[in-house]
């Protein structure tokens, strides 16, 4: 027996899943029906609890080959959680994963109601524990805090090219995921990862063709130090900004950020590339927005959210830098953006981006 309980005050009833111990963290939900191993090895997802919408989770098993990075979530919900896995890839069951991990969790709650009420209400604080506690207090007073730099690495690494190294790469670590430095190294690039207290000139004295900035957690404002570092970096060399890569580039222009009422996760966001009108269907995992608006003059909204019209992308004319909310290396779904790595390739070779 298990509960999980929510700062409205809704409490729900289910079995008792992975690690043992009470858990609190900011609640939030992610919509893709596969691709729950990236998932739980993004670290974008510290200081938070995932609800996974998709009713089955666990029927491919523990994949360490498909994991993105170090798990960093306070906790899982399932609406049920597969104890027979048939893949034969798969290296045990995911509840063996979560305790080998220290994560608890909690299955056989209602799911759908429970994301409805994420969507109605917004994201907020949850508790998974063994008994409802009388004194709610941890639950309201929690908050994701500064969480980057738990996530990031401790000293630089390298990955060298696949075949001809064409470009060398510095990449700043706010949570990376792995598959952007296999994009990179599969297209020629040799990429050093550094963690993100690095300096500006840290980077600009180690002669790289470009910078990549990752994807990362929790609020962009609240990483001062990085964005100052930045300022100093963009318009110095080629720039591609994921996720919170997007959002400190933002900040770093003058612009600013908002946190969305329950942001985008999962694996089915479509996003309108302006410039062409097309629509491609995105991975997403993010809190946070840049606003457009904040921008005008500074940068081009170059991709817009179809759904909410949240902006999704800004290119900043004359400074070879671009940035995405979305993320185009994923590999849970979609691959329709992987072009944009060919288009940071295309500015590392000179050429300039309206």
């Amino acid at each position: 027996m298990a509960y999980l309980v929510l700062a409205n005050g809704d409490i729900y009833e289910g079995k008792r899943i992975g690690a043992a111990g009470d858990t609190v963290g900011e609640i939030v939900f992610t919509t893709g029906m596969v691709g729950y191993l990236e998932t739980l090895t993004d670290p974008s997802y510290a200081g938070q609890i995932i609800v996974q919408t998709f009713p089955m989770i666990g029927n491919y098993g523990v994949i360490p080959e498909d994991f993105e990075g170090v798990s960093a979530l306070r906790g899982y919900v399932v609406r049920e959680i597969c104890d027979t896995p048939s893949n034969f890839r798969s290296e045990g069951t995911l509840d063996s994963y979560l305790k080998s991990h220290g994560i608890p969790g909690i299955c056989g709650i209602d799911t759908r109601q429970l994301t409805r009420t994420l969507r109605e209400s917004g994201v907020m604080n949850a508790m998974i524990c063994d008994e409802v506690p009388a004194d709610r207090s941890a639950i309201n007073q929690y908050s994701v805090g500064r969480v980057v730099p738990t996530v990031t690495v401790s000293k630089p690494q390298v990955f060298p090219a696949q075949g001809e190294s064409r470009f060398r790469v510095a990449l700043l670590d706010y949570g990376y995921k792995h598959n952007i430095v296999r994009s990179l190294v599969s297209r020629g690039c040799s990429v050093t990862v550094f963690p993100c207290t690095t300096t500006a000139e840290t980077i600009l004295e180690g002669g790289f063709d470009g910078l990549m900035l990752s994807n990362g957690p929790g609020d962009p404002e609240e990483n001062v130090s990085e964005i100052a570092e930045l300022k100093k970096l963009i318009g110095k060399l080629p720039v591609f900004g994921i996720c919170l890569g997007h959002q400190l580039t933002a900040l770093a222009m003058g612009g600013k950020t908002v946190k969305l009422k329950y942001g985008h996760r999962g694996g089915n966001q479509p996003c309108l590339e302006i410039a062409t009108g097309r629509t491609y269907i995105t991975s997403q995992n993010h809190g946070y927005a840049v606003l457009a608006g904040s921008l005008i003059g500074i940068g081009n909204e170059t991709w817009r959210n179809a759904n909410d019209g949240s902006c999704e992308g800004m290119m900043y004319p004359g400074l070879r830098c671009q940035t995405v909310q979305f993320h185009p290396e994923a590999c849970s779904g979609p691959k329709d953006t992987g072009f944009l790595f060919d288009r940071f390739l295309a500015m590392m070779g000179g050429e300039r981006l309206a």
